[in-house]
């Protein structure tokens, strides 16, 4: 390809204005080099940004965005805010210290928040709106920052001295997490932010999700601004960086990400031999976003200015970072020597300062008018997210064995003489005697004009934060005929799916008053996969902007119809960025007092395996909602294979502590299972989530026996027994499809073999177990007690025979409950990978299909004596079933 012509499929109005511009460009090249070019460019496309062309720069010079003449006067009291700025570091360093002189090896972190005191400070000094009238703005804290939030409660006197004492140490009851946790601080923390790269996600679509509320009238969000504190290490997780285009498609200029460029990550360097910062603007400019560069503090302002020829702006744009933490840790000198003796016009410009002058040429992250500055920009509204790239210095003011050091990650105390040089550069009085073992916590006392200053502060910006509240008033629940349908099963030779059925019942509840409309349907982008296009004219996809176009399917029943106040969430393939809209709506009762119910609808082999890190943490901020793993199972999804085929998310998901897994095999087992969670969750205000499977397989739904439920939600109930007398019996446990499996096992049982077997269904391994562990601890703890049976125990106890539990999912899961029966068990299971195949080829292959059951049952009986085992040989023949086949797992 040619690149030195012009396309010429571009209309051209006047080719020679355009060829006097190309002339004027090629001969400033020529006379005053390509500096000189770029600086005439760099203005220009300023000029096109002011002038809302949507044309600009994806990367400007490495100096700060906002230049000294544009910034805001400074409103707060500098030296007022300077000194509650060194209290807060001094407390969040001594209980960090503390902990550690107490406990060798406890952790936690020093340097961080050492970095990104002034981010913080100037935000709740002057930005950060709390939750007094309102929501109030949500901020994602930096996981590491944490201690600075503790000390900063501290002195609001909303934390004790016996709390920050006990940080990281929660089993003391009054303990303190060593990381954003609402979990266990469930009035304090609303976001958990560790792991790296799920509080930049998760911002996002909060951010979105605020507007979605406020577009459909369900909430006032017009006031919340969602800030998001993360380090430049944290952005090489693709989480982190991921969703970018969704925030600026979205326009969501109520969103802030403070990227703190500290330039380390634990290890060392993050680009030593680039500029995260440059890389960084450029991603976020490239994808949409406002972009504030806060680089150099004020001391920097006087050479800028005496930098007529240029060469301080081209050195900045040229050293790497790995030098600029070697000038942070050699000092003035080399600095001197390396950064400004490049070139003697720089050379001279410093000729004036000391070296400790020099070492003194902050960093922006460090100086307050300029991060106030920044923020204020960034909170003016422009109709786009706005990234604040802030460089600031490892460790900043803990000390010369701290600061921009590769080491400081790990460094989780200070000896004496750290302490008392700490002291001295934060000016606070504490005496060189108070500094020979712990550190004292600093309280200047409630009365003090630090004090007041800050809680006055906080009064005029809404209340104290960090702050989480969970007082949304809970919607009335769907009335009894709601259900009714599900209960009674379908007509004669109707055959659906649960998943059909799921379709069904969701679309029942969206229509009932009070709760339907605070339903949160959302889908990754298998709607019509799922059977569920049809809500799409009844509901509306959310679309910020509305439609603005006429779809192909205009003038169909079941058109594609996007709304700005849609209720669906239909969020594109992102399992991540589904899972954080759950994640904003399973929180927004604490987050807006507003009460809602997510129902999130997915292939299940994409749920836990996918996007585990991300459930985890909705369990950590005490999410409620509903995770449908439709297509569930390993057997079901005929013609899909490996990648699509799901054995496991049953038992994936049972890490989390607080989700409660239920695997139907019925329609009315499904609307029970929903029921009790609508009751669990809006009714109770319990923080539990639950995972259910859904099935895509057609078959007819029988009623519900007459006092099924309390069994269908405690895990186990009785489905049918056996007929008639029979000298051999079994036990045989269904979930899910395989239930069907199970019943055509005991009527083979029955005909040929003259066993007598009764079918459970088992709908939830996972409430079994749980309830049997409790049970099992409280016998445990409480000897001279009665010893309480689990409720599993309790169900088969007296059943005659071999218990055999066949699953769609690994032998893993009903054996988890093996133990708690006297007559032991057999699992059956499809461990292994997946195959494309029909179903009954893949039953078969994993050996669950209804002859194996059968198979299982007279070769257990055959062990146990109970039948001869030629007898047992022959029956497994004549089932059709080859004995020596290869193991499926190993195939």
């Amino acid at each position: 390809m040619n690149d030195t012509l012009f396309k010429q499929q571009l209309y051209d109005a006047d080719p020679q204005e355009t060829a006097e511009w190309v002339e004027s460009l090629d001969r400033v090249l020529a006379t005053a080099g390509p500096e000189r070019a770029k600086f005439l460019l760099r203005k220009v496309l300023k000029r096109a940004r002011m002038q809302h062309l949507g044309i600009e720069a994806i990367q400007t010079p490495y100096i700060n965005t906002i230049s000294p003449e544009q910034e805001p006067p400074f409103p707060g009291d500098e030296e007022m805010e300077k000194r509650i700025r060194r209290i807060v570091r001094w407390n969040a360093m001594a209980m960090v210290t503390r902990a550690n002189h107490r406990d060798p090896g406890i952790g936690g972190h020093l340097s961080t928040y050492a970095s990104a005191a002034a981010l913080y400070e100037v935000g709740f000094n002057h930005f950060f709106r709390g939750k007094d009238g309102g929501s109030g703005d949500q901020i994602f804290y930096q996981g590491h920052a944490a201690p600075g939030m503790y000390a900063r409660a501290f002195l609001e006197g909303r934390l004790t001295e016996a709390q920050l004492d006990a940080y990281r140490r929660e089993t003391t009851g009054h303990g303190l997490p060593s990381y954003p946790h609402p979990r266990n601080m469930p009035d304090f923390w609303e976001f958990p932010t560790v792991s790296m790269g799920l509080g930049p996600l998760n911002a996002i679509y909060q951010a979105r999700f605020n507007r979605y509320l406020a577009n459909r009238s369900l909430a006032d969000t017009g006031g919340s601004r969602v800030w998001a504190f993360l380090g430049d290490g944290e952005t090489d997780e693709p989480e982190a960086l991921g969703a970018l285009h969704v925030a600026a498609d979205e326009g969501l200029d109520n969103l802030i990400f403070v990227v703190n460029c500290n330039l380390q990550r634990l290890d060392g360097p993050v680009r030593g031999n680039g500029k995260i910062i440059q890389e960084l603007e450029a991603v976020f400019r490239g994808s949409g976003w406002n972009v504030i560069k806060v680089i150099l503090g004020r001391e920097w302002d006087p050479l800028l200015a005496a930098d007529a020829s240029g060469v301080l702006v081209e050195r900045l744009n040229t050293i790497v970072d790995g030098w600029w933490q070697r000038y942070h840790v050699e000092g003035g000198g080399f600095m001197r020597q390396h950064f400004f003796g490049a070139d003697p016009r720089l050379a001279k410009m410093v000729e004036h300062l000391s070296d400790t002058d020099i070492w003194n040429l902050k960093f922006g992250g460090h100086d307050y008018r300029k991060v106030y500055a920044a923020y204020r920009a960034a909170t003016e509204s422009n109709g786009r997210p706005t990234a604040l790239l802030v460089k600031t210095v490892k460790g900043w003011a803990l000390g010369k064995d701290f600061e921009g050091r590769y080491t400081t990650h790990q460094q989780k105390k200070l000896n004496a003489a750290q302490l008392r040089a700490f002291r001295d550069v934060l000016h606070l009085p504490i005496p060189d005697a108070a500094l020979v073992e712990d550190p004292p916590y600093f309280h200047p006392g409630t009365d003090s004009p630090e004090v007041e200053y800050l809680l006055e502060r906080r009064r005029a910006l809404g209340g104290t934060l960090p702050l989480r509240k969970s007082q949304a008033p809970a919607p009335e629940l769907p009335a009894a005929e709601v259900w009714a349908e599900f209960h009674e099963g379908t007509p004669p030779k109707r055959e659906v799916s649960t998943t059909m059925a799921f379709v069904q019942l969701l679309r029942k509840l969206l229509r009932t008053p009070g709760l339907g409309p605070r339903i949160v349907p959302i889908i990754p982008d298998e709607a019509r996969t799922f059977g569920m296009e049809s809500l799409f004219k009844e509901l509306g996809i959310y679309a910020s902007g509305g439609q603005l176009y006429e779809p192909v399917d205009h003038n169909m029943i079941l058109r594609y119809q996007e709304a700005r106040d849609g209720q669906i969430l239909e969020e594109g393939i992102t399992e991540a960025g589904a899972l954080a809209s759950f994640t904003a709506a399973g929180t927004a009762h604490a987050t807006h007092g507003v009460t809602m119910v997510p129902f999130y609808i997915f292939y299940s082999m994409f749920g836990y395996q996918r996007v585990g890190d991300l459930v985890w943490a909705f369990g950590d901020a005490r999410g409620r909602g509903f995770l449908l793993g439709a297509t569930a199972g390993r057997t079901t999804l005929q013609g899909e294979g490996l990648q699509h085929d799901d054995g496991h998310s049953p038992v994936l998901f049972s890490v989390v502590p607080n989700v409660r897994i239920f695997d139907p095999a019925y329609a009315y087992e499904l609307a029970v299972i929903v029921e009790d969670g609508l009751k669990a969750m809006v009714e109770e205000g319990r923080d539990v989530f639950y995972y259910i499977t859904l099935y895509n397989e057609n078959y007819e739904m029988p009623p519900m026996p007459a006092g099924a439920e309390e069994g269908i939600v405690r895990g186990i109930y009785p489905l049918r027994r056996a007929g008639g007398e029979h000298a051999r019996r079994a036990q045989l446990l269904g979930s899910g499809v395989t239930v069907r499996e199970a019943l055509r096992a005991a009527d083979i049982l029955a005909a040929d073999f003259g066993v007598g077997a009764d079918v459970w269904s088992v709908t939830s391994y996972q409430q079994l177990r749980a309830d049997a562990l409790a049970a099992e601890r409280w016998n445990r703890l409480h000897p001279a007690e009665p010893a309480r049976t689990p409720y599993l125990t309790a169900q088969l106890a007296g059943a005659p025979g071999p218990v055999i539990a066949a699953s769609e999912y690994m032998k893993l899961l009903p054996d988890s409950v093996a133990r708690f029966l006297p007559q032991g068990l057999t699992p059956l299971g499809t461990d292994g990978f997946g195959l494309s195949d029909t179903r009954v080829a893949l039953r078969r292959h994993f050996e669950v299909d209804a002859e194996h059951i059968a198979a299982a049952t007279v070769s257990v009986l055959a062990r146990a004596g109970a039948m001869p085992p030629e007898e047992a040989a022959a029956a497994i023949s004549a089932l059709g079933l080859d004995p020596d086949r290869p193991d499926p797992v190993t195939r």
